[in-house]
Order: C-alpha cells, then sequence, then structure tokens
C-alpha cells in the first residue's frame, strides 16, 4: 500500500480516445454518433472516468484503488480527440492535515464546461449488501487483456501505477458494469451517466471475478429510457468493488 502518498491532486491532461472494445455501443464510432445527433464519436464514459482517476491515483496510490470510493457524473459528452483537463476543483480535510475528498472536473475546449465531475473519498466506507430488485444473470470474467492492468495505458495515459504492480485498473469496474447493460439491459445506442463506487479489496490481473447484479429501478425520461443497476464484483469470493450504476439504456428514436 501506499499510505506515505498524501498530497493533493493536481491537473492532469490527455487526448481522449476511444478503445477498439467500444465501437461495440456505436455511439462511439462517428456514424453511430451522428444518428444520434452528435457531432462526432463520443468516448465512452469510463474512459473520461479512468483519466479522472489519474490525479487521485497518483496523489493517494494504492490506498485509494483497495478502500477508496467517488461518485461520478457525466454531465455532457467528451469526444475522441478533445483535450481533456483533469482540473482539481475543491478538497477537504480532517484536520487541516490530511486531504481526504476532493473534486475532479473533466473539462474541454468545448462551449460548455465541465463534461463530467469525480468526487473522490479516501475511504470508501462499508460495503452494503446488494440491494432489493430484480437479479440479472451472473457474469464470470477473466480480469485480464481489456478487464486488466493496462486500461489506462491502451486509452493513452502513461501512469504505470497497475502495470507494475500487476492490479486491475479501477475503471475496469465500471467497464465490466456497462458490460452487464449490454449484454442484458440495453437496445441499440446507449449513454451511460454516473456511477457510485466503493473500492473494498485490490484485485490482481490474472484473477476471476464474478460479477452479481440487480435491477433497482427502471423508468422513463424525456432522454429516453434510464435503468439503475446495484453490482457486486467478487474475487476469490472476497467482493472487491460494490457500484450503483446508472445509464439511458434506450435513446429517443432508437
Amino acid at each position: 500500500m501506499d499510505a506515505a502518498m498524501s498530497s493533493t491532486p493536481v491537473e492532469w491532461s490527455v487526448v481522449a480516445q476511444n478503445l477498439p472494445e467500444h465501437a461495440r455501443n456505436a455511439i462511439h464510432t462517428d456514424d453511430g454518433a451522428r444518428a444520434a445527433g452528435f457531432p462526432r464519436a463520443l468516448v465512452a464514459g469510463v474512459t473520461t472516468y479512468a483519466y479522472l482517476t489519474h490525479p487521485i491515483a497518483a496523489a493517494w496510490g494504492l490506498d485509494w484503488v483497495a478502500t477508496g470510493g467517488c461518485s461520478v457524473r457525466f454531465r455532457r459528452p467528451v469526444f475522441d480527440g478533445d483535450l481533456l483537463r483533469c482540473t482539481p476543483t475543491s478538497a477537504t480535510s480532517t484536520g487541516g492535515v490530511e486531504v481526504d475528498a476532493v473534486t475532479i472536473e473533466a473539462r474541454t475546449d468545448e462551449p460548455e464546461q465541465p463534461r463530467a465531475v469525480l468526487t473522490a473519498t479516501r475511504h470508501g466506507g462499508r460495503m452494503r449488501p446488494l440491494a432489493d430488485g430484480d437479479p440479472l444473470p451472473s457474469h464470470r470474467v477473466l480480469l485480464d487483456g481489456e478487464w486488466g492492468a493496462d486500461y489506462g495505458v491502451r486509452a493513452g495515459d502513461d501512469f504505470d501505477l497497475y502495470p507494475l504492480g500487476g492490479v486491475v485498473h479501477p475503471a475496469v469496474w465500471p467497464a465490466l458494469a456497462n458490460r452487464v447493460f449490454s449484454a442484458e439491459l440495453v437496445r441499440g445506442s446507449w449513454i451511460h451517466t454516473r456511477s457510485e463506487i466503493r473500492h473494498h479489496a485490490l484485485a490482481l490481473a490474472g484473477s476471476e471475478a464474478e460479477v452479481h447484479s440487480v435491477v433497482v429501478s427502471r423508468f422513463d425520461t424525456a432522454h429516453g429510457e434510464r435503468a439503475i443497476v446495484d453490482i457486486h464484483i467478487d474475487v476469490d469470493g472476497i467482493t472487491v468493488v460494490s457500484l450503483e450504476h446508472e445509464a439511458i439504456i434506450a435513446l429517443p428514436g432508437f
């Protein structure tokens, strides 16, 4: 663990890009995005999330990846090729000694900002039982390749904390939540809108994960049908992360 790392997160920037696997959702291609009314391909929310975690993990290390938490909300699209600035805008501390919560905004050169907001805490809090709702089929996934340690590296982030430690990148968890949505819920193009994430333990690349999910709510909005799903991801019988994941699962006209 990195208990000695206690610095305040600082701004970091990257050119946003899509990963090949995201073409499975047409909205992450130029043609699919234009069909949905956007000018070009939207970068996957989990990739924007991966970028937003860079300043957090660079400051707090693997302690945050093991036991920290966060909420992330995607307010407006980040487009493929945008210069994305991950900018800390507020921080709170305990006794004025150690920063234990920070907000990071994802900013581009588009007119309306921020595009996404992440609020991270050093301690994610106690794990809660899987919520009541309609259970979905469980999935087993090998934490390797697109689900492994190099998610950020493949997305243009040269931060080597995860590959060097052989630790699964934190963006894999909402990516696996998206996998549940795409396999069980969505119809056509869809958009990840927010997540609440609590880390409970590190997971090593190469391990096998079991993903358990429950649909908590489904409802219609002016922007399309939404679903909220509670998700626990277990490795070797231990829940390593719990998430509340929300997405627009059916866009109007699709």
